[in-house]
């Protein structure tokens, strides 16, 4: 096992930079620079030289042996002055060192998954907890982070593997090819627990919180799509013009609304022929978006949006606009009327739709898996031969050892520690 290092505080420079080292050369690293290994767990102040004897910096240095670190492994924290060619300084001094090498992206995180630290469920959470930028982002991330979903799936598990020896307690015990040596409570354990992950699936899932709640503004041409699109960004994301189809491409941008996560979506203008190819290729593209859209809001004549949209009266401070008898409100991006309560309104209906602080919310992996459970042990309670319930019981089992990583392939940890930084 390689040892590597990287920063893995903030950008410098700063006040404070903190550079850890992970892996067997760690203490090594540590004398090299130090010139001692502190007592475990204790920060202790040391003047840092590089191998040619120059002083880099005066900093803190903290020693972490294995197991009893983030990683699993020997780890070494430095915390130094955060200036730019100081960090240089120390970074290039352990790059001499032989046997060490600079961390790649999410390398830190995943030697924790590998050695028993965390599991995946929980390195789920804490990539979605460094990108959190709302609060309802951070608590759900905190929550799945904190091992909410992984106490569930060990909780799964326990059932189904209680379930799991009642089947095999008749296969070897019962001379009879039937389930009549099963007793009642198994299939009434069999159906709570086929519930129980059901109504899991039913939850909203994490997808919305963690990219946004997506809310495309459709219409035609000139409908104040981009206008009210910059409103309420309160930017001017949007080139904004008189003339039909200036918007040709999808615009999607982020921002949070009374703490709420949006994905807001600006899009060309709806109508039969487009006045060019690149215009048409720009309404097949808005025709996406809004099936795509969590919520779409309509600008154009009334009745004729998708189902559920809201009906939006745009451009109500010009006189001959387009009115609407029944609008879900009525705006002028231009006065700013009806704005703040379209935004209230806006984080109030995507708040319902997102998860709940505190509640289990799944992203697209985990409610794959947890749909396979569902479906097997849903197949087992409506199976009479017991050899197929007990394959049945295994499939949902190694379902359960997929969301935990027992059982990954490289391709979906490679997906998720690429979301890492370098220093995590």
């Amino acid at each position: 096992m390689e040892t590597i290092f990287a920063l893995s505080s903030g950008a410098p420079p700063a006040g404070i930079a903190v550079i850890r080292v992970t892996g067997p050369g760690a203490g090594k690293a540590l004398e090299a620079l130090a010139g001692k290994i502190p007592p475990p767990r204790r920060a202790v102040r040391a003047w840092l030289s590089n191998n040619e004897g120059i002083r880099l910096d005066d900093g803190l240095v903290l020693w972490f042996p294995a197991p009893n670190s983030v990683t699993g492994e020997d780890l070494a924290e430095f915390h130094l002055h955060g200036g730019r060619a100081v960090i240089a300084a120390v970074e290039a001094a352990f790059a001499a060192i032989p046997g060490l090498r600079k961390a790649q992206a999410g390398e830190y995180t995943r030697r924790a998954f590998a050695n028993g630290r965390i599991d995946l469920a929980e390195a789920e959470g804490l990539a979605d907890l460094l990108s959190a930028e709302t609060e309802l982002q951070r608590r759900a991330a905190i929550a799945s982070a904190g091992g909410l979903l992984s106490r569930k799936v060990e909780g799964w598990r326990e059932e189904l593997l209680h379930l799991s020896a009642q089947i095999e307690a008749v296969l070897d015990f019962d001379e009879e090819d039937d389930v009549g040596g099963l007793p009642a409570a198994f299939f009434s354990g069999l159906t709570v627990l086929t519930g129980d992950l059901q109504a899991s699936l039913a939850l909203p899932s994490s997808e919305p919180l963690r990219e946004g709640f997506r809310v495309a503004l459709a219409g035609p041409p000139n409908a104040g799509k981009s206008m009210l699109f910059n409103a309420l960004l309160e930017n001017e994301a949007a080139i904004t013009a008189a003339i039909a189809g200036t918007t040709r491409d999808v615009l999607v941008r982020p921002v949070a609304i009374n703490g709420v996560p949006f994905s807001l979506i600006d899009m060309a203008g709806l109508r039969e022929h487009g006045s060019d190819e690149v215009e048409a290729m720009g309404i097949e593209r808005a025709r996406g978006e809004i099936a795509r859209a969590d919520l779409v809001l309509w600008l154009g004549e009334e009745g004729l949006g998708p189902e559920g949209a809201w009906e939006i009266e745009a451009q109500c401070d010009r006189e001959g606009h387009a009115v609407k008898e029944s609008p879900a409100f009525r705006l002028s991006a231009v006065t700013g009327e009806g704005i703040a309560s379209l935004k209230t309104r806006l984080a109030e209906h995507a708040a319902g739709k997102l998860p709940k602080p505190g509640d289990l919310a799944l992203n697209q992996r985990q409610r794959t898996l947890v749909s396979v459970a569902a479906d097997e042990l849903a197949s087992a309670g409506d199976t009479t031969d017991p050899l197929l319930i007990a394959e049945q019981l295994r499939q949902a089992r190694l379902a359960f050892d997929a969301l935990l990583g027992r059982t990954s392939t490289e391709d979906v940890l490679d997906a998720l520690f690429g979301r890492f930084c370098i220093g995590k």
